[in-house]
């Protein structure tokens, strides 16, 4: 999956703040979007890639944290700067522990500030190329056919040919050509690669019952 361009959006309800970050943000050559509230931020369609989110403490109406916990709880994956001129050392140990990259006290320096994007976006950026290998694991299952998709996970559970057959009743070839057409659709050449596809696609190896000799 092609990587978007990242995004930095900047929420601060002080129009002089909006518009010194932006421009510092520029100098980066960042793409930055401006919000004076967490409503207009949150009327914005999400970013289909990699973003971080500036975003002040204290709002009107829906303030930072409670942005924060909305967010997270519609799955929403922006990494979080917070900026506060009121913060504390338990809110910031509180937003932190819900995964916020850094809690900067108003003054705080420029480096600070696109120390804590910067770390915020290569976040970003490797989780949505882990989501993308999740999506393309995924796609790449959906063209297996029910058989073959029972026989991926006996595979992958470790079981030898002569025991997916038996497991599943069906002769020994009939076995290999599953398994052969498992290997090709899923684009693999070990069962080693097969294990970890599964992994990312978040794929269970079947349960089987031992056979007695």
């Amino acid at each position: 999956m092609k990587m978007r361009e990242p995004h930095v959006f900047v929420v601060d309800d002080d129009r002089s703040v909006r518009t010194s970050l932006a421009n510092l943000l520029a100098t980066e050559d960042y793409a930055v979007e401006i919000f004076a509230s967490a409503a207009e931020y949150l009327a914005r369609v999400p970013h289909p890639g990699p973003a971080c989110l500036v975003l002040d403490v204290q709002l009107p109406g829906l303030d930072g944290l409670a942005l924060q916990r909305q967010l997270t709880k519609e799955g929403r994956t922006e990494q979080i700067v917070f900026i506060t001129g009121h913060g504390n050392i338990p809110m910031g140990i509180g937003v932190m522990k819900r995964g916020a990259i850094d809690f900067l006290p108003k003054p705080f320096s420029d480096d600070d500030l696109l120390s804590a994007v910067a770390q915020a976006l290569i976040r970003s950026a490797e989780d949505w190329r882990q989501r993308g290998e999740v999506a393309e694991s995924r796609a790449r299952l959906a063209k297996l056919t029910p058989r073959e998709f029972e026989v991926f996970r006996l595979v992958i559970a470790g079981l030898l040919n002569k025991e997916i057959a038996a497991e599943l009743g069906i002769t020994l070839r009939t076995t290999k050509v599953h398994r052969s057409r498992v290997m090709q659709k899923m684009d693999v050449i070990s069962v080693a690669e097969l294990v970890r596809l599964a992994q990312k696609a978040g794929i269970t190896p079947l349960s089987h019952c031992p056979k007695v000799p």
